[in-house]
């Protein structure tokens, strides 16, 4: 495995990393939180550097690079805390909506590309955890076209979404996979905080009526989009909590060679110092795993897949814990108050954990290919 940026995504890194530095600062991230919609100017300078489009295909507006693309830009978002849907749009719709067809990707994709279409994954419901099998969101067909019933919850930036990609249960059981826009009738959208300080939002939806044309996939090919949506939009987690714990480590590093106890500086204590040697091992550790979560989305056989998968979800939960606690531990009471932005990259990674299948999630993930490996 190559852990060596190539010239242009070392370039594309750099140019991010600036953009990042001057638009998502401290204060300008708190007032974009505060504000809860999303930021028109700052999404559309993600979509003026190639952010959007990095992995669409050159034919349907974007730049066509591979999957390793992800880790740098993603390290860099991660870096600034960028909380705009890049992830649940970018990366997961535009993943599931290449898996769909040539319809799907000429109608969506160059939209997606551009920042003039903002899409999200709908596949949770309540009171079903992880479980991406529609149980309760049913879809019928009807003379006009399709007519969905149900509720998702947990949308990712579901409101400031211009469609949903949602997963329903069709009339023989079956997944069916819909793009519904945010205009249709019969919707209700409940947008919430999330304790990073990004969105989510619940969809109530009441005899939703959508065209034809609005089916996506249907049966295995939807059960697959789906699956491979989630995979994309894990890697580019998994990158962006690397990141994210990159940057808090170099502001503790700051915080304890400038704060001084006893007449010098806390850096030069030997103990906190083996604290900060701990924290940069596991930040190592992501990062390797971030690695290893994009090489995945490459990898042919699909159960290596989700094993490689899986293992770099719950290396980034538990590096991220880790570095963020130690991180608010010795900042001492200073990293307890909304004042310091360590609590913003704690939130964040504590929220990684949560985010596409816990450690329970991605542990049972686990077991399962192991039992079938057994039984094979």
């Amino acid at each position: 495995m190559d852990f060596i940026y190539t010239e242009e995504q070392r370039m594309l890194a750099d140019s991010l990393r600036r953009l990042v530095d001057q638009a998502w600062t401290f204060p300008q991230r708190r007032a974009r939180q505060a504000a809860g919609t999303l930021d028109p100017r700052a999404w559309a300078a993600l979509a003026e550097l190639g952010v959007l489009g990095l992995t669409i295909s050159q034919d349907y507006g974007g730049f066509g690079e591979v999957p390793a693309s992800l880790l740098p830009v993603h390290v860099e978002l991660g870096r600034g805390l960028v909380s705009e849907p890049v992830i649940p749009s970018a990366v997961m719709g535009a993943a599931l909506l290449d898996a769909c067809g040539d319809a799907a990707r000429g109608r969506w994709l160059p939209a997606i590309a551009s920042g003039e279409a903002i899409v999200s994954v709908a596949y949770q419901e309540p009171g079903r955890r992880y479980d991406t099998q529609p149980q309760d969101c049913r879809a019928a067909r009807t003379g006009q076209g399709w007519r969905l019933d149900g509720a998702k919850h947990l949308v990712w930036h579901g409101a400031a979404a211009t469609a949903w990609l949602v997963s329903a249960k069709g009339a023989e059981g079956q997944t069916v996979l819909l793009a519904v826009p945010a205009n249709a009738e019969g919707v209700r959208v409940t947008d919430t905080p999330t304790l990073d300080g990004a969105r989510c939002a619940r969809l109530d939806l009441n005899a939703v009526g959508l065209p034809a044309d609005a089916l996506l996939a249907e049966g295995a090919d939807a059960d697959a989009a789906l699956a491979l949506a989630l995979q994309w939009g894990t890697a580019a987690l998994c990158a962006h909590a690397a990141g994210a714990m990159d940057r808090l480590l170099e502001i503790t590093v700051d915080y304890l060679k400038t704060r001084k106890q006893f007449g010098q500086p806390l850096a030069a204590f030997q103990a906190l110092q083996h604290r900060l040697a701990e924290m940069l091992v596991a930040k190592e550790l992501a990062l390797s795993m971030a690695y290893v979560a994009v090489a995945a989305l490459t990898e042919p056989d699909a159960a290596q897949r989700r094993r490689m998968i899986a293992s770099a979800k719950l290396e980034a939960a538990r590096a991220g814990r880790q570095v963020a606690q130690m991180a608010v531990q010795l900042h001492g009471g200073m990293g307890m108050t909304d004042e310091l932005e360590v609590g913003d990259y704690f939130k964040r990674l504590t929220m990684v954990d949560q985010l596409l299948g816990d450690t329970a999630e991605q542990l049972a993930v686990l077991e399962g290919l192991a039992i079938l490996e057994e039984q094979a």
